[in-house]
């Protein structure tokens, strides 16, 4: 009999348990409702959408005659924003770390963290988002099947447009050019666009002249043991091949999955890389040391690098405008004839163009000292 009205008694708990379940989604859902009308009265009366824009994905989009708010779906995307039109981007999905902010703009340190829509760990809803009132949101980097499916959800729940801009190498000027005009700002997106088609003009002219085989052998090492990597022809690692490197994590079957793997030590050994690339400081440390890393041909010729991270990372972290930099970078290492860099100079003046801040000598030695395998504490 006990045992039979303790069990009464928890269906009658798990009968309530989902009522409150009702309860709670009937309250989210009337919550978003409320975020939506405010935005409607956040609206100026008799605003249209004045223009049709066909982002990367294809998608036919409305967008309103001036965008002043852009919410990045993404860290690619805040800082496609924030490259070309700082004063529009409402936040950065994490908010800069006290390392971070004296390589950006004073005006945007102190942008509210807003999350993000898309990518590994998602952190944002639809309410957080509405509370940042944008005009628009953009999304840099992958333009497949998902994010087209997310997007269109997000702009139908919302009536919000969202665009999709291709965030490959390739893509770059493309994009600059695209973005820029729809901010409002169409000459510093064609300035920028062309500095970048330059570099890789001057880049494929190079590579022009070096045969595959006399390329350098380049393993990507992530993480703390360096055994994260990223397959040849992933967002995460094109850097290597757009630079001149041959990536060694090459799955040889184009029709396998490109993205982030874990790997072996006995296989990076097989793969003997010549060049390594980090930004993994524990991992720079302990390279050094490791005896299973020792016999590998990039510690042997110490041809291990470490990457600057701040504001961005150079070569990866997000896959972004920040890898321009890391892309002169690498190919200078790569090939230091024929393509030579002063790095001061070049850091300097692409952190003034692109990141809108003018670094001072003391911000610009700890920076630099990144590449020469010293990260300030």
């Amino acid at each position: 009999m006990m045992l039979r009205r303790i069990a009464r008694m928890d269906q009658g708990r798990g009968c309530n348990r989902h009522a409150c379940r009702r309860r709670g989604a009937a309250a989210q859902h009337r919550r978003l409702r409320c975020w939506l009308l405010a935005l409607c009265c956040w609206l100026p009366l008799g605003a249209e959408a004045a223009r049709l824009i066909e982002d990367s994905a294809g998608r036919k989009v409305e967008l309103p005659e001036r965008i002043e708010r852009v919410y990045a779906a993404g860290p690619p995307a805040s800082i496609l924003v924030y490259v070309l039109a700082p004063d529009k981007l409402t936040g950065w999905p994490r908010a800069p770390r006290d390392d971070e902010r004296p390589y950006l703009a004073p005006a945007t340190r102190d942008l509210p963290e807003t999350g993000r829509l898309t990518g590994r760990g998602n952190t944002t809803n639809l309410e957080v988002m509405l509370r940042t009132r944008p005009d628009l949101i953009i999304d840099f980097g992958a333009v497949n099947a998902t994010y087209v499916s997310l997007a269109d959800q997000v702009q139908a729940q919302t009536g919000i447009p969202y665009l999709l801009i291709d965030g490959r190498f390739e893509q770059t000027p493309a994009a600059l050019r695209l973005v820029g005009d729809i901010l409002g700002v169409g000459d510093r997106g064609e300035a920028l666009a062309s500095e970048v088609e330059a570099l890789l003009t001057t880049l494929d002219d190079v590579l022009a002249t070096i045969p595959e085989r006399d390329r350098p052998r380049v393993y990507m090492a992530r993480g703390p043991n360096g055994l994260e990597t990223g397959l040849k022809g992933s967002i995460n690692t094109e850097i290597i091949e757009r630079a001149g490197g041959r990536n060694v994590a090459d799955p040889g079957d184009a029709s396998l999955r490109r993205g982030i793997v874990q790997v072996s030590v006995e296989q990076v050994i097989v793969a003997n890389p010549d060049t390594i690339i980090t930004w993994d400081p524990n991992f720079y440390r302990g390279v050094w040391r490791d005896p299973m890393w020792a016999g590998i041909e990039a510690v042997q010729r110490q041809r291990v690098f470490l990457s600057p991270l701040v504001p961005f990372g150079w070569i990866d972290r997000p896959p972004s405008l920040n890898r321009i930099i890391g892309l002169k970078w690498l190919a200078s290492l790569f090939y230091p004839d024929q393509m030579p860099m002063d790095l001061r100079a070049e850091t300097r003046a692409f952190y003034r163009r692109f990141y809108h801040v003018d670094l001072d000598d003391n911000a610009l030695e700890q920076l630099l000292q990144w590449t020469q395998g010293h990260p300030p504490n």
